[in-house]
């Protein structure tokens, strides 16, 4: 597994992502999510979540 990003351009900002995330590592800022790749335990769990397919992992 690897950290999850957040395509800026795709991001539409439901927020459905910030909700499924187990340590609280996702934000919104700006109408958008942002990961802290600190945080981030990569579980997987926005990937299957985001409606809109903007969120990825990656190393």
């Amino acid at each position: 597994m690897a950290k999850a990003h957040v395509d800026q351009d795709a991001c539409v900002g439901c927020e459905a992502c910030a909700g499924v995330c187990p340590v609280s590592a996702i934000s919104i800022e700006d109408g958008k999510s942002r990961v802290d790749t600190d945080t981030c335990v990569e579980c997987g769990a926005c990937v299957s979540t985001c409606p809109v397919g903007a969120i990825s992992q990656e190393d």
